[in-house]
């Protein structure tokens, strides 16, 4: 059997989409050779800029042209040329791993679908993401078999799709190793990056859902009820975002790399991440590998991915994340209570998702 696999998400910086590409990519080496053997595994990527890709494990190779991703998609809204085979050569499985599967001549179609932000709330999305209501729906028509990051939204493609059961499977993300172990940034590399000792850190971009202008009028509100209250300090892309600049209390660390980034979630004193939507939400889970409280928002999918260890508030009411926040900076939070987090989120693993990929694959 020969697996394609779309790892376009790999190129420039990772996203949360790229990070699950990455590790599915270094796992399913050892996944097929645990439960395919003689299987192997090719990736592609649509660009028109090079995207070779660099640090690939052992005998996985990349095939296939420079092709426009923009243009492949705009064929494959409206036609079904070019088939992947034309591209990368005869293959038996094709996965899209970010929404979009082409259109195969005899290849079996595996599609991830994260979430359907794109299809239930598309005013929140790119003009690019829109394209995957018509996209997804045209894979689907061909039998795209459709991989999700959760249980609740293999219920919501279902539901929204008419899909039988057995044409969805959830195949949790994991957290690296890493995490778990990660020392807590210390007090000279907190003052070198300008950030205080105290600090509640959210860690994600300045996408409508992830209700980043919600969250700073919520810790507005909790700094005017007590001047104390621990700052807060945004990272990933939301971090580098000099327009936030100047916010009472707020701080940006700037680019981070994921060395950085852990010891950062490991010293604070709680994530934050108060979505109005979200497929998986994978800060919470690295916070909760490194023994930290999270607040999140009263949804489905962060019951799913957090368990009992999600303080929750209402993701529109700012007085609610407020009283959140003050929660989860007054939880318990010694040996035992970090020792609980951690054992929760070891039940992601990497390991585990490529596994699942592959039963999927084998199908």
């Amino acid at each position: 059997m020969l697996i394609t696999l779309d790892g376009t998400p790999l190129l420039g910086p990772r996203t949360g989409i790229g990070r699950y590409v990455e590790n599915l990519v270094a796992g399913l080496p050892a996944a097929l050779a645990r439960h395919q053997p003689g299987a192997r595994l090719q990736v592609t990527t649509w660009t028109a800029r090079g995207g070779r890709l660099s640090g690939l494990p052992t005998g996985v190779r990349q095939v296939g042209p420079r092709t426009p991703a923009r243009l492949l998609r705009e064929c494959w809204r409206n036609t079904q040329f070019p088939p992947i085979e034309l591209l990368v050569g005869q293959t038996d499985v094709f996965h899209g791993t970010n929404f979009v599967s082409p259109p195969t001549r005899n290849a079996r179609e595996v599609v991830t679908v994260h979430d359907l932000t794109y299809a239930l709330h598309a005013e929140t999305v790119s003009a690019a993401s829109l394209m995957y209501r018509e996209l997804v729906p045209r894979s689907l028509d061909r039998g795209a078999h459709v991989v999700t990051p959760t249980e609740v939204v293999a219920a919501a493609v279902r539901a929204h799709y008419g899909l039988e059961h057995g044409r969805v499977t959830a195949v949790p993300l994991g957290v690296d190793d890493a995490w778990f172990d990660a020392p807590p940034a210390d007090g000279a590399w907190l003052r070198a990056h300008g950030l205080p000792d105290d600090y509640i850190v959210f860690v994600g971009s300045l996408d409508p859902r992830k209700n980043l202008p919600r969250l700073l009028e919520a810790h507005a509100v909790l700094r005017a009820a007590d001047p104390n209250t621990a700052d807060l300090v945004l990272a990933g892309p939301a971090g580098r975002e000099q327009s936030l600049q100047g916010r009472a209390g707020v701080h940006l660390t700037g680019w981070l790399d994921d060395s950085d980034l852990r010891g950062l979630v490991a010293a604070s004193r709680a994530l934050v991440l108060p979505s109005t939507d979200e497929g998986f939400g994978l800060p919470v889970l690295e916070a909760l590998a490194t023994g930290r409280p999270v607040v999140v928002s009263d949804l489905p999918v962060f019951h799913e991915v957090a368990g009992p260890h999600a303080v929750t508030a209402s993701p529109t009411d700012p007085e609610s994340l407020a009283s959140a926040l003050d929660t989860a900076l007054r939880a318990d939070d010694d040996g035992q209570a970090r020792a609980s987090r951690q054992e929760w989120a070891r039940q992601f693993t990497w390991e585990r998702c490529a596994d699942r990929t592959v039963e999927v694959y084998a199908a």
